[in-house]
């Protein structure tokens, strides 16, 4: 078998957004590393079915809704 072929995998700590914590073995950092998530299932919207809040910055949303506005219509006149 071929050296230095597979990367080398070292245990860290994973910090969740509500302070528990994890070990696990990972390619990231260093041995004994500590990751702080920002963003994890217990806290994020797409796995806790919460509200998406989309932000307005510099008017893009409501620029891309008053250009497309008309785009789909549910109900069309037929003749």
């Amino acid at each position: 078998m071929k050296q230095d072929l597979h990367p080398d995998y070292h245990t860290i700590k994973v910090v969740m957004t509500d302070g528990s914590e994890f070990v696990t073995r990972t390619t990231w950092g260093k041995e004994g590393d500590v990751m702080n998530l920002d963003i994890d299932p217990k806290s994020h919207p797409a796995w806790t079915g919460g509200q998406q809040h989309m932000l307005d910055r510099a008017g893009r949303v409501s620029r891309f809704q008053k250009k497309f506005s008309g785009f789909l219509k549910t109900e069309e006149k037929k003749a």
